[in-house]
């Protein structure tokens, strides 16, 4: 069913994982919508929390894409274009 999501990058997991914080959500959340296991998604919030892509909300105990972060997805969605373009 998810054979797609197979072979997934690291940059395509990053992507998947500021998607489903874009607006603000729950580690729980992130986790089922990017298709990652609790440990996996851990180890992916401190990363980018750490290089200011999300960041933890306290008082809702929420992750949100940072402007940052949501340049990064902008930039990937574009190269992700390019190369669809080039291979026709």
């Amino acid at each position: 069913m998810f054979l797609f999501m197979k072979y997934r990058s690291r940059t395509d997991i990053v992507s998947q994982i500021l998607e489903a914080a874009n607006g603000g959500t729950t580690k729980t959340k992130i986790m089922y919508k990017a298709y990652l296991s609790y440990a996996q998604l851990k180890e992916y919030l401190s990363v980018l929390v750490e290089n200011g892509l999300l960041e933890f909300e306290k008082g809702s105990q929420s992750y949100k894409t940072t402007s940052k972060g949501l340049l990064f997805l902008k930039t990937y969605s574009q190269i992700g274009g390019l190369i669809l373009s080039d291979s026709k």
